[in-house]
Parts: structure tokens; C-alpha cells; sequence
């Protein structure tokens, strides 16, 4: 506010004024709620997967200049379940059997997989251990409140060979998933092992990383309970925080609340509030998790009496792509203050996937300090200002446009990447969009136009990546619908110039473009995977984990796509390749006369994509080429 710095994911300024401003009196700000929570249990793995200490000491740094209090501190917990499982009595394959890889591990950990991309190499739990002391220490060191992982009731099926009385039943499939790497096992909550197991963790972990006495477990994340009988929902959260207070009598537990939007059929009312009153009133604190599109405490009388944290979602698989729901967030927190007997305590950034749009949670960090709703056009402006650290009237006004386009979703909004361009080829895509395709044209223009005076600034570099990006993206949509148009209308000449220009020109363009700025390679996503590896069998594993998420996310496709990104490397190479064969499919369809079969084309297109996975090609890892060249090239070419 008084130096006109900005620290974000995508870039610092940090050019101070000299002299250096003085105060007339002592500046004193107070927040309206008791903690500003960050990070979603999906984030562990979609970003941080490959983390090394400087990565995370950066975002500990960016969490406490954020204002951050609370945030889970989850690495290295593999390392301590594999110490349990092993007093237990379980030999190592069945402890490899159940883990998943490094990059499928959040859902390893929520009971929704297990064994998938594993198992976990011993050199993989002796770095995150040694992650992990430096995490807490860092964080605790800033006045922040660490969460650590607790029991949820999920255990491996080597339990059941070591004690063949437990009583545990298997939960269905989860997403697309069968059993041979879901359906995991559920201990009943009566069953004298659920405290035994729990509370031997837990005890496990506070022995190793100390405690703030705040844990975290999600029994029943996207799994449909085993009964809807709200005593045994009640008995199974008393099992769960009873596991708890066995380790450590002042625990407080922390659940994500998607659940209940998530299946909202099964989470009548008379079911949350079993769930929830099945612990001591004020011993529980719930994530509203998808507040800013989904709240459920407006139809479940604030939590049932529960403190509930008001969070933003925002983001789904680390997807890129302008998304925000600003209006909402200006607002919302404030209305869920005022809500009748609210138990309201504080605000939240959950992002499943970080590293985008990174004047959405800037804005959300700010609310979580503010007694009432922003001037949003005239904070978007300082906001541009301090992030270039020149003010620039182009720049200011491709903001504006921004602000009331891209980043003003209103309704029931869900930010997935559908676009066509990261989406399998098919004549059924979805082109819609919540804003007008205009506003991101004319914020490119007038971004280009800054680029003499603002083109030294990291951020600004960015961020004309960004909005290039965005406009490649709607373009790859009109070309789409051309290709579509043609072949419904049998016109062949027309087919072949868009798929053409789309194919040979538009995506290798994109790609170029991704490729000059070191944060949207594909290189990098890769090359850290293989970094953390001791030897070259774990280097492939790892990053067979790494291309896997991004594209097919399981084995045959089965959460398809769901972890998009547009990366240098990646355009060309799978989505480009992909819209190749459908091109080329559909020319086919309309020089043979015979009809294109979709479910044909997905087992051929199955193929492109799995060999992507496994094509071993190495992608650079530095960027190349001027990323103003580029994007007014492009511009020069396609601006409409």
C-alpha cells in the first residue's frame, strides 16, 4: 500500500521508493475473523508434488506476507503411516501395494485410490521427512498454526490378513475408478482398531513434528458413506475425533466441507448435521469449501453450530485459463458474517491447483483484512501498478476489461477448463462462455500496446503470456466451430483451411508462445519430477506420474484431461496431435462417405494419448524466444 511492491506466484516487484516513505502514525489493521487458511488437500499434488525446500520456503515466505495463519503442513506423512503399518504387523508389499505414486498421493491419503502409479520409493519418505521438519519449523516460526494429518478410517487390505476379525467393509468405486486401484477399505467405527490405528499416528506424528493440536481427516471425500442411518454417521465422526484426543486431549479437527455440495442428495440436512454434531460443539471447524459458488452453511444453519471457515475454491486441477468470481468474493464473506447466529471464523484460499490468475487470490488474501467490500475498478488499477511498478493507462484499461469480463463469473460458476483446445476431440464440445470474448481481445491490444514501457517487468511478461493465451484459446474455439459448420454441411475445402490453419499454424503459435516464458513449459513440470529422484528408475517413475496427471489421470483415461494445462511442449505435442486426428478423421468420413463414429475415434485417440505418456521425449526446461515477438505475431495474424 505504502511502497507500491507485489509478490505473487508468477513474479516479484520489489523496487522500493528511495527515500523510503514516511508514516504520519502508526498504521494498525485488525482482521474481522480469527484465521486466513490456505491450501486445498488436491493442491499437495496437483503443485506441490515436487517441491524442494527453496520452492516451499518461497511460498511459506508469500503465505505469511499474505497474512496466512493456517495452512496444512502434510508432507512426509507416508513415512509415518509406513512405521505404523509395520508395528502393526504388515510386510512391505502390501505397505507398496496400497500407496500411490508422488503425484496421486492426495487421493491415496482421502481413501480414493490406492497402489495407482506406486509404490513409494524409500528415498521418496526420507526427503519429505526431511521437508517436513523444515515446513512446521518455517511456519511456526512465521505465527502460523500447522495442520497436521490425522486418521480418517481408510486402511490397506494387508490390515485385514493381520487381523482377520476386523470389521471393515469396502467403499465403492471412486471417479471412473474400479476396484483394482479404488473401493478402499473402511474400518467400522466400533471396531476397537479405529482408536488403536488413529491414535497410534497420531501419537507417531506429534513425536516427530510437534503439534498446534489442529488435525485434519476426510472419511467420506466424493464416497458415498455405507449408510445413511445419521446415528452411524454420528458414530463415525465420534470415532474419528475420539482418535484424535487419544494422542492429544486439545485436539481440534478440520474437515473440508465439499462433501456435503458435492453429494448433496445423500447430505440431507438430518445427515450433516449427524456428521457434524457427532463432535463436541466448537472442537471441529468445517471448510465451506466452494463459498464463493456452493455455500453450505446458508442451508444448514451456519454448520449446525460448528465454526466454518469461508473459502474460495477458485481453481480445479491446476487448470489455466482467466477465471474469477469477484463479485462473489467481494461480497460473500461479509454476508456470511451477517448471517443469523453465523459461526463464522474466518476466510480461506483452496485452490485445488496454484499458479494462475494470480489477481484472484491477491484480492482474496486483501478481504481476508477488510471490515467491508472493495472499490474493485479502482483497486484492479493500483493493483496493475504495483504489479508493473510503473503505472501505464493501457495496461490500467485492459485490467478494467478483465475485471468485468474474464474475472466477473456470476451464478452457479465452476471454473473447469472446457475449453476445446485442452479437451478430446468430439462434434458435441462446449464453446460457451461466461464473459465476452471481446473484453480479452481489446485487454490483448492494450497490453501489447504497454509493452514498450511495462516489457522489462517480469510480471507484465507474464501476464501478456497469460492473455495471449487466453485469446489463442478463444480462437481455438471459432476455428472448432468451423471445422464442425464444414463437415456438417459436407463442405471439404472449407474443412481442410480450418483444420488446416488450426492444426499447421494456431496451436504451433500457441506453443511457441508458452515455450518463452519459463512458468508455462512443460520442461519444468517434468524436470522437477526427476529431480527429486536418487536414481534413474525412480526419474522415470516420477515422471510418468507427472505426464500421467496432466493428461490421461489413471490408466486408461479415466478422470480424462481433468488436470489440463497449457504448457510449451504440451500443446504441440498431445492436444495438437490429438486435433490432427480428428481433422484428418473427419476428412476421411467426408471423402469415403462413411459417417465418423466418435467411440472409433476415441480408441484411436486413446493411442495418441497414451504414447504421449510414454514417449520419453526430454522437453526443455529454459525458455525460448521473446515472448513480445511472439504474441504480436500472433496478434498480427489472428486478432479478429
Amino acid at each position: 500500500d505504502f511502497c507500491g511492491c507485489h509478490l505473487s506466484w508468477s513474479g516479484a516487484q520489489l523496487r522500493l521508493p528511495d527515500p523510503l516513505p514516511r508514516l504520519r502514525a502508526e498504521i494498525r489493521a485488525s482482521a474481522p475473523g480469527r484465521y486466513r487458511y490456505y491450501q486445498n488437500v488436491c493442491t499437495q499434488s496437483y503443485s506441490f508434488a515436487w517441491w524442494d525446500w527453496a520452492r516451499w520456503e518461497r511460498e511459506i515466505d508469500w503465505m505469511a506476507l499474505s497474512g496466512i495463519n493456517l495452512a496444512p503442513a502434510f508432507a512426509g506423512q507416508e513415512a509415518a503411516w509406513q512405521r505404523v503399518y509395520r508395528s502393526l504387523g504388515l510386510n512391505q508389499s502390501e505397505i507398496d501395494a496400497y500407496f500411490t505414486g508422488p503425484a496421486f498421493l492426495a487421493w491415496n491419503r482421502m481413501g480414493n485410490l490406492h497402489g495407482w502409479a506406486g509404490p513409494l520409493p524409500p528415498a521418496w519418505h526420507l526427503k519429505q521427512l526431511y521437508l517436513q521438519y523444515r515446513i512446521v519449523e518455517r511456519m511456526r516460526s512465521l505465527g502460523m498454526i500447522t495442520v497436521l494429518p490425522a486418521f480418517a478410517g481408510h486402511v490397506p487390505q494387508g490390515v485385514l490378513r493381520v487381523f482377520p476379525r476386523v470389521n471393515a467393509t469396502r467403499l465403492g468405486g471412486w471417479s471412473h475408478f474400479d476396484c483394482t486401484y479404488s473401493c478402499t477399505y473402511l474400518l467400522d467405527p466400533e471396531d476397537p482398531m479405529f482408536q488403536v490405528i488413529g491414535t497410534l499416528f497420531l501419537k507417531e506424528l506429534i513425536k516427530e513434528f510437534g503439534t498446534d493440536h489442529i488435525y485434519s481427516a476426510d472419511t467420506f471425500n466424493e464416497m458415498t458413506p455405507l449408510s445413511s442411518d445419521p446415528a452411524y454417521l454420528s458414530r463415525v465422526s465420534n470415532a474419528v475425533f475420539r482418535s484424535m484426543t487419544g494422542a492429544d486431549p486439545e485436539a481440534l479437527w478440520l474437515m473440508q466441507g465439499w462433501l456435503f455440495q458435492h453429494q448433496p442428495d445423500f447430505w440431507q440436512p438430518a445427515q450433516v448435521r449427524a456428521l457434524l454434531r457427532g463432535v463436541p460443539l466448537g472442537r471441529m471447524i468445517v471448510l465451506d469449501l466452494f463459498a464463493e459458488s456452493k455455500p453450505v452453511y446458508q442451508w444448514t444453519e451456519s454448520f449446525y453450530g460448528q465454526p466454518f471457515i469461508w473459502c474460495m475454491l477458485h481453481n480445479f486441477g491446476g487448470n489455466h485459463g482467466l477465471f474469477g468470481t469477484v463479485e462473489a468474493i467481494n461480497h460473500g464473506p461479509f454476508v456470511a458474517r451477517r448471517f443469523p447466529n453465523s459461526t463464522m471464523v474466518g476466510t480461506g484460499l483452496v485452490p485445488e491447483g496454484i499458479e494462475q490468475n494470480d489477481m484472484v487470490y491477491e484480492l482474496m488474501n486483501e478481504l481476508g483484512w477488510r471490515q467491508e467490500p472493495l472499490d474493485l475498478p479502482s483497486w484492479v488499477t493500483r493493483y496493475a501498478e504495483r504489479r508493473y511498478g510503473a503505472p501505464n493507462a493501457a495496461a490500467a484499461r485492459a485490467w478494467q476489461l478483465l475485471l468485468r469480463s474474464v474475472y466477473n463469473c456470476t451464478g452457479v460458476c465452476v471454473n473447469h477448463n472446457r475449453s476445446p483446445l485442452v479437451r478430446r476431440p468430439s462434434l458435441r464440445m462446449d464453446t460457451e462462455l461466461w464473459y465476452n470474448a471481446s473484453d480479452v481481445y481489446e485487454a490483448w491490444r492494450l497490453l501489447l500496446g504497454a509493452g514498450r514501457e511495462l516489457g522489462s517487468s517480469p510480471t507484465f511478461r507474464y501476464d501478456l503470456v497469460d492473455v495471449t493465451r487466453q485469446a489463442a484459446q478463444q480462437l481455438v474455439s471459432d476455428y472448432y466451430l468451423s471445422i464442425r459448420g464444414a463437415f456438417q454441411s459436407h463442405a471439404l475445402p472449407e474443412l481442410l483451411t480450418a483444420g488446416g490453419v488450426l492444426v499447421y499454424d494456431l496451436l504451433p503459435e500457441l506453443d511457441g508462445l508458452l515455450s518463452s516464458h519459463s512458468l508455462f513449459l512443460l520442461g519444468r513440470w517434468l524436470e522437477s519430477a526427476r529431480a527429486v529422484a536418487t536414481s534413474d528408475q525412480e526419474a522415470e517413475q516420477y515422471e510418468l506420474n507427472a505426464r500421467n496427471q496432466v493428461t490421461l489421470w489413471g490408466p486408461s483415461g479415466n478422470i480424462l484431461d481433468y488436470a489440463n494445462k497449457q504448457l510449451g511442449g504440451l500443446v504441440l505435442d498431445y492436444y495438437g496431435v490429438r486435433w490432427s486426428l480428428f481433422v484428418s478423421a473427419l476428412v476421411e468420413s467426408l471423402n469415403s462417405g462413411s459417417p465418423f463414429h466418435q467411440e472409433q475415434f476415441n480408441q484411436a485417440v486413446f493411442q495418441v494419448e497414451r504414447g504421449f505418456v510414454y514417449n520419453q521425449k526430454r522437453y526443455p526446461a529454459v525458455p525460448a524466444g521473446d515472448t513480445l515477438e511472439i504474441s504480436r505475431k500472433l496478434f498480427l495474424k489472428y486478432y479478429p
